[in-house]
């Protein structure tokens, strides 16, 4: 197996975890966190803050970002940025539990959780979050370091941009078009156009 380091130690650090250890992929070597009193979530050890990402890169090739989205896009989308300068390779992680159609176009650093449902011809960018029983209906589109909440049903040919944060129990009406850096609230009903940097 390939060691991998986990980036962030909260709830959705710990999410990932159970995936990628049920994966049998990778041998998660150690946490990076940044905050002064660490208290993993998980039984993994400490292993440094991202000024050491640049030493641990030479012996570890692989890293993922285990920090949520809600409300603030930046600290995620600020890791991948290092990870992608110190060249870790950054992997895809599906649940076995997630069911995906074979023309799927899901980038790197993204992580699909248990129970998603995608259909075909659906893109995801990379770095963004697909959280636990998901619905994404055929040839809709996710953008970049976007979060779709749990429970929330995508329907065809929707797009989300960049940066996007979608609520739990969220519903969006097929063809729907959802701009980068906006943020929908927990059981919303989308059933028109919404532009960048709006929030609902």
């Amino acid at each position: 197996m390939n060691n991998i380091i986990i980036i962030g130690s909260g709830g959705h650090s710990l999410s990932s975890i159970s995936i990628i250890e049920s994966l049998s992929t990778y041998n998660i070597h150690g946490i990076i966190d940044n905050y002064k009193n660490f208290s993993s979530k998980s039984s993994y050890p400490l292993i440094g803050n991202d000024s050491d990402l640049k030493k641990l890169r030479k012996k570890i090739n692989y890293a993922f970002i285990g920090i949520g989205q809600i409300k603030n896009f930046e600290p995620r989308l600020k890791a991948y940025n290092l990870l992608k300068s110190l060249d870790y390779n950054l992997p895809c992680i599906i649940a076995p539990s997630a069911i995906t159609a074979d023309k799927n176009f899901i980038e790197e650093s993204t992580i699909i959780m248990h129970s998603v449902v995608i259909g075909p011809k659906v893109q995801i960018g990379h770095n963004s979050i697909i959280n636990t029983s998901v619905i994404i209906e055929h040839e809709s589109q996710i953008g970049n370091n976007s979060h779709v909440s749990t429970g929330t049903i995508i329907n065809g040919n929707v797009k989300i941009g960049n940066n996007t944060f979608i609520g739990s129990g969220c519903i969006i009406r097929e063809g729907i078009s959802i701009g980068s850096q906006c943020f929908i609230k927990m059981g919303s009903t989308i059933t028109k156009d919404i532009g960048d940097n709006e929030q609902i």
